[in-house]
């Protein structure tokens, strides 16, 4: 799905189609609902205790920043097709893992941009220590990655297959 190179994130047709769409949402009726929100708070009276005003204002906050980071990714975003069913890791696949090589302590995992993150399975960039660990590692091979403490973890690359999400 993406593969982030200096400035550049690369997206599938699909990838780009989804964040334009949400971009396009946020952009319009979200921002109108927003505005209605605290509208009808501001009507409520005295700003400094009306917990919905503050509530629609840290709201407008946030989907502001979204709008924010999907604009900033999409203009520097290439279109792209999805990554080759030929067994190596890299962004856009699903990724299963063995930590110390152990086939019962599993982790499956989509190796993409953290703007791409969904809710219905867990999502590492390729500039995570454990995304650039792996890589480029091929099915079956061993790769090495650095925890937080500074300590050394070791994985098997398990399976690498293309998202088709």
């Amino acid at each position: 799905m993406t593969q982030t190179s200096d400035n550049v994130t690369w997206l599938t047709q699909e990838a780009y189609n989804q964040l334009k769409a949400e971009l396009e949402y946020l952009s319009g009726p979200a921002r109108t609902e927003i505005a209605v929100k605290i509208a009808a708070a501001r009507e409520e009276g005295d700003l400094r205790e009306n917990g919905g005003y503050h509530a629609a204002k840290e709201e407008q906050g946030k989907m502001e920043l979204r709008v924010r980071q999907l604009t900033q990714l999409l203009e520097h975003a290439k279109v792209g097709e999805a990554p080759a069913a030929d067994g190596v890791v890299a962004p856009g696949m699903l990724v299963t893992i063995a930590f110390d090589g152990d086939p019962d302590d599993t982790l499956e995992f989509l190796m993409a941009s953290r703007e791409y993150a969904s809710t219905e399975i867990e999502t590492y960039s390729p500039q995570s220590p454990l995304g650039s660990g792996v890589n480029g590692k091929k099915v079956g091979e061993d790769a090495e990655y650095e925890l937080p403490n500074g300590k050394k973890a070791s994985v098997k690359i398990l399976a690498a297959v293309p998202f088709t999400g």
